[in-house]
Parts: C-alpha cells; sequence; structure tokens
C-alpha cells in the first residue's frame, strides 16, 4: 500500500460493512419509491449510505462528502469521499444479483482510491493511485484484446430513455461492430469488469460521479484507458464515459461517433 492506505482500508471497511446491510435485505426487500418514472430508490440505499457515511465523517471528520441519495457536504476540505451505497438499485430491487457499494477518494480534484464491493459474489476490487489494481488481493489487468470485432463490450442507459432515447442509437452500432455488448445494470460493476479483464471495454451516458469515481480508477490502475467520447481525459464531473483495456479504444470512440 502506498501514501493513501488509511483512506483505503477506511473505504473496505465500509464498503465491506455496507455490502453486509445489502446482502442481509436482499431476500427481504422493504419499501421502495420512485424518483422517476424509471428510477426508484429503495429503503436500503438510504441505510446503506448512512452506515458509510456515518463510518467515514467519524474517522475523517473534516473531508467533503457527494453520495447519491441527496448527500453533499461541502465545507472546503483538499478530500471528497464520492459514493454510490447501492449502485444497481433495479437489479436489487428485482433480486437480480447484480449490485455493489462502490466508494472513492478524491483528493486536491484528483482520485486517490476506490473500492467496489460486490456482496453476492463476495468480490472486493481497490485501487490506489499509483499502486495498482487489486481483486481479492491479486492484482488485475485489462485484457490483451485488440480487436474490436473480438471484444466483448458493457453498456448502460439513463432513466430518462424513454424521453431521451440517449445510448440507443450509440448501442446499436456498437453491437454490429463488437463480439458482444452486456447491459448489466452496474456502471461501477462494468468497470470492474474492465479492469479485470471480463470486458474489453465499457461506455454510457448520463452518469452521475458516484457512478463512475472508483471503477474509473480501477480502469486506470490496471493499464487502462478512460475518456469521455471524444477521446480527453476522464472526468467524474462529466456525464460521459468510455472506458477500455486501451488497445481498443479509438475504434470504440470511432464507432460511437459515427454518424
Amino acid at each position: 500500500m502506498g501514501l493513501h492506505a488509511e483512506f483505503l482500508e477506511a473505504a473496505r471497511d465500509a464498503a465491506l460493512e455496507a455490502g453486509a446491510l445489502l446482502s442481509r435485505d436482499y431476500h427481504r426487500l422493504g419499501e421502495v419509491r420512485f424518483k422517476g418514472e424509471i428510477n426508484l430508490v429503495t429503503a436500503t440505499d438510504q441505510a446503506s449510505q448512512d452506515l458509510i457515511f456515518g463510518r467515514l465523517s467519524a474517522r475523517f471528520p473534516g473531508h467533503d462528502f457527494l453520495a447519491e441519495e441527496g448527500l453533499a457536504r461541502v465545507g472546503g476540505s483538499a478530500f471528497r469521499w464520492v459514493f454510490d451505497p447501492l449502485d444497481g438499485t433495479t437489479n436489487f430491487a428485482h433480486r437480480f444479483p447484480v449490485f455493489c457499494v462502490s466508494i472513492a477518494l478524491e483528493g486536491e480534484g484528483r482520485l486517490v482510491c476506490g473500492v467496489v464491493h460486490n456482496p453476492m459474489s463476495g468480490e472486493t476490487f481497490w485501487a490506489e493511485a499509483g499502486e495498482g489494481a487489486w481483486l481479492d488481493g491479486r492484482r488485475i489487468r485489462v485484457s490483451s484484446v485488440d480487436d474490436l470485432v473480438r471484444s466483448l463490450v458493457a453498456t448502460g442507459f439513463s432513466y430518462d430513455i424513454r424521453e431521451s432515447r440517449a445510448n440507443m442509437a450509440e448501442h446499436d452500432r456498437v453491437l454490429l461492430k463488437a463480439q458482444g455488448v452486456r447491459r448489466c445494470g452496474s456502471a461501477a460493476l462494468d468497470l470492474c469488469g474492465v479492469a479485470c479483464g471480463r470486458f474489453d471495454g465499457f461506455w454510457e451516458l448520463k452518469l452521475n460521479p458516484w457512478d463512475t469515481a472508483a471503477g474509473a480508477l480501477l480502469v486506470a490502475e490496471a493499464g487502462g484507458r478512460v475518456t469521455d467520447f471524444e477521446g480527453r481525459p476522464a472526468d467524474i464531473y462529466r456525464p460521459e464515459v468510455v472506458a477500455s483495456n486501451g488497445r481498443i479504444h479509438e475504434a470504440l470512440i470511432g464507432v460511437l461517433r459515427a454518424r
């Protein structure tokens, strides 16, 4: 571990504890509310967020926080925790076992560590800037596939898909150029899939910082590339991302930008 080992340890501890909460609630789903026509939130989202915020704010009381369920504590700190207490809420609510806890820390505008924990598989991914990416203690790397037609890629769709139709045209174009496209319902886990070589690439539109912060660092530390659709270095505060093993990146961007 490097300079940020204390932060990484705290993030892992919080992610594992929150994951235990998600696992406990998985088969006894409580209240489900809708934030939009198809965008829902469960009582477990809020309980997980409260747990993570409580643990991290107790250890680092001066830090700022940003999370999905309305949490935005800004005090001018150089450090900001960006997390999603339950990425894949729709899957969770339907008892489809693909969801996770995603926690990242920014330091002076730079991602310094990130953790993604999948409570159903028991897998925990983590990365620290300059120290590589890891899965349950094993160093991980992106895939070596160098041809888009041989690539398995992942994507997702925004909650306003019925009005915006965002990503439908891009999906169809990539589907005809890649070996396959998967839509799993958790951007954080999709990015982890790129980091460990299960996917060769991933793209999505209309994402939020908590969707991508930890996963983007994992891909970068695993030797991959993360940009926007123009090929500029990724910024978690821009709502689009393209991540890949680097070898298929230009080809994937080219298909996404084609008209």
